[in-house]
C-alpha cells in the first residue's frame, strides 16, 4: 500500500501543468502585510557602485507597496507607490520631492530602470496569472550548484505587448514552492536578466531577504538586502496613498 501511494503521489507531480506550479506558488501561506528596512547597492558597468538606504510598507503581497528613500542625502524623500489592479493597468507613481510632484508611471514605461538599478517598475510587480502562458520545462534539477534541494523549471511568458521580456525561466524549490533563481529574457529571446533570490522564515512565512539581479547585456548588478522585517502591522489600504508618500515614516 506504501509503495503504491508513494507511485501515485509521484505521478500527479509529475503531471502537475505550469498554470498548477505558479498557482502552487501565488497561494503559499503570506502574511497580511510587511515593514522592513533595505539597503540596494548598485554596481555599474565601471566598478563603481551606488548605495542606498529605503524603508518598505507593503500589505496584500506586496500589491500594495510604498517605498521611502532615505540615503544618499540627494534622494532623500523620494517615494514610490505601487498599487496592482486586476484586469486594468497597475497604478504606479513617484512622489519627487525636488520638483514637489509625483509623477505617474505608465505601461509603456514600466521597463525603465527602477531608481538606476538593474531593477525595472515591470520587476517590481507580481505576475499575474491571467497575464502569462505557463509552462513546466523540467521538474528534476538541482535548485543550485552542489545543492540537495530539487528544482521545478517554470517558464513565463507575458501576454502584455508593453512587458521588456519574451519569457523568464525560473527555479522553483520542489518543497516550498519558492522561486530561487531567474533568467530574463530580452524580445530577442537572448538572456538580459539574471536573478538569486533568498528567503528567511518568521513565524510560518518565508520572506525575501536578499536579491541579487545582473543585467547581462549591459554588465551591471544590484543587490537588495532587507533587514527589520515585521509581520502583520496592521496596515490598512488607505495608507496607500498618494500624498502619504510625502511623509516619510520615522526610523
Amino acid at each position: 500500500m506504501k509503495y503504491t501511494l508513494i507511485i501515485l503521489n509521484f505521478s500527479l507531480i509529475f503531471s502537475m501543468s505550469g498554470l498548477e506550479l505558479a498557482t502552487k506558488m501565488e497561494e503559499r501561506k503570506k502574511p497580511i502585510d510587511t515593514m522592513s528596512k533595505s539597503t540596494m547597492e548598485i554596481t555599474k558597468k565601471s566598478g563603481k557602485k551606488r548605495n542606498l538606504k529605503l524603508i518598505n510598507k507593503s500589505k496584500d503581497n506586496s500589491s500594495k507597496q510604498m517605498l521611502w528613500f532615505l540615503e544618499p542625502k540627494d534622494d532623500y524623500g523620494i517615494g514610490f507607490l505601487k498599487i496592482e489592479k486586476n484586469n486594468q493597468p497597475d497604478f504606479m507613481s513617484m512622489w519627487l520631492p525636488g520638483f514637489n510632484k509625483n509623477r505617474r508611471i505608465q505601461s509603456q514605461n514600466k521597463s525603465d530602470s527602477f531608481m538606476g538599478s538593474d531593477l525595472s517598475y515591470e520587476d517590481m510587480t507580481n505576475r499575474d496569472l491571467e497575464e502569462y502562458n505557463f509552462k513546466i520545462l523540467s521538474d528534476e534539477v538541482p535548485c543550485k550548484k552542489d545543492s540537495e534541494n530539487i528544482c521545478y523549471i517554470l517558464s513565463s511568458i507575458p501576454k502584455d505587448e508593453y512587458s521588456e521580456y519574451s519569457k523568464h525561466k525560473t527555479w522553483v524549490n520542489k518543497n516550498t514552492f519558492l522561486a530561487i533563481k531567474e533568467e530574463s529574457y530580452d524580445k530577442d529571446n537572448k538572456i538580459l536578466k539574471y536573478k538569486e533570490i533568498d528567503y528567511i522564515l518568521i513565524n510560518e512565512y518565508y520572506i525575501m531577504n536578499y536579491l541579487y539581479v545582473k543585467n547581462v547585456q549591459k554588465n551591471t548588478s544590484t543587490i537588495l538586502k532587507i533587514e527589520n522585517i515585521k509581520v502583520n502591522n496592521g496596515f490598512t489600504d488607505n495608507l496607500f496613498h498618494q500624498k502619504n508618500l510625502k511623509r516619510v515614516p520615522v526610523e
